[in-house]
């Protein structure tokens, strides 16, 4: 029976396997033009020109964003790449659709509102299809909206600035392909540490991973992850935390956090969500002269 009408296998989401596919989440403001190596990796990881890729843009109001990622990968060599304009809750149990992600090799998620995303996919066939088929080894990326909407625990939206503040996040359920990390995206440009800790402080259990624009993370089977791009990746490690006043506070006080551990990681550098262990890129030799 197919998976798109039948039972789904379940699985424990962030729980390692071999057969588990990558999650490549973008910190929006990709480079399409110059130098597309984000995308790139994306399209080898799923078969190079073998690879079907399936674009969702639910999350984007613009109609021109999923035919410009189409013609993107095309032109990056992948074999095929198909829009798939999921816009409303029945668009999500049309049978015809969902063979087309049952068959794919990789799905992206286009940028936009990502509570778009989790009202319009939350629960639905295709949700459901997505975290099964991602299980089985289909490779999922998301760029900036698409992004938040990768982990269990997404960033519905929040307040700019540095310091966290009591209510400065608003969190919602997301597609829940791994619960050990929380994403945030355009993070340096928009000023985003504050809330990313915000939302780290409600449960120190997940790291908090910022991400720059035109910067991604490629999170592996095993959990641990590589970063690509031109800008840099904020990680969060709350687990040593020894003090947190989130729950002592009224609205928009700011929040004590004691014992929370930041790395910066650019291009190379590589984490351990289990050992939660940073490794610095590689220097170049020249660099070294």
């Amino acid at each position: 029976m197919s998976q798109a009408t039948g039972s789904l296998p379940s699985f424990l989401p962030g729980r390692s396997s071999v057969t588990r596919g990558h999650i490549v989440p973008i910190g929006g403001g990709i480079d399409k033009v110059r130098d597309p190596a984000i995308l790139r990796r994306f399209v080898a990881l799923c078969g190079g020109k073998r690879a079907r890729l399936v674009i969702i843009p639910t999350a984007s109001s613009d109609p021109a964003t999923g035919p410009g990622y189409e013609e993107t990968f095309l032109e990056l060599g992948c074999r095929r790449a198909t829009v798939v304009p999921f816009e409303t809750r029945v668009d999500c149990a049309r049978d015809e659709w969902l063979k087309l992600v049952e068959e794919a090799d990789g799905v992206f998620l286009t940028g936009g509102n990502q509570l778009r995303l989790s009202t319009t996919l939350g629960g639905t066939k295709l949700f459901e299809l997505l975290r099964a088929r991602h299980a089985d080894g289909l490779h999922v990326a998301g760029t900036s909206a698409g992004a938040a909407f990768l982990s269990e625990h997404m960033i519905a939206f929040g307040d700019e600035g540095g310091t966290p503040r009591r209510r400065m996040v608003t969190l919602s359920p997301g597609l829940g392909l791994t619960n050990r990390l929380v994403i945030d995206q355009h993070f340096r440009q928009r000023d985003r540490l504050g809330r990313l800790l915000a939302a780290l402080a409600y449960n120190p259990f997940a790291c908090g991973v910022g991400l720059d624009e035109d910067t991604a993370i490629v999170l592996s089977p095993d959990d641990t992850f590589e970063v690509m791009g031109s800008g840099g990746v904020t990680v969060i490690d709350p687990h040593d935390v020894e003090f947190s006043s989130m729950d002592l506070l009224k609205e928009n006080e700011p929040v004590s956090l004691i014992g929370v551990r930041l790395h910066v990681l650019v291009r190379g550098a590589r984490f351990d969500l289990q050992k939660r262990v940073a490794t610095a890129a590689p220097i170049p030799a020249e660099s070294r002269e």
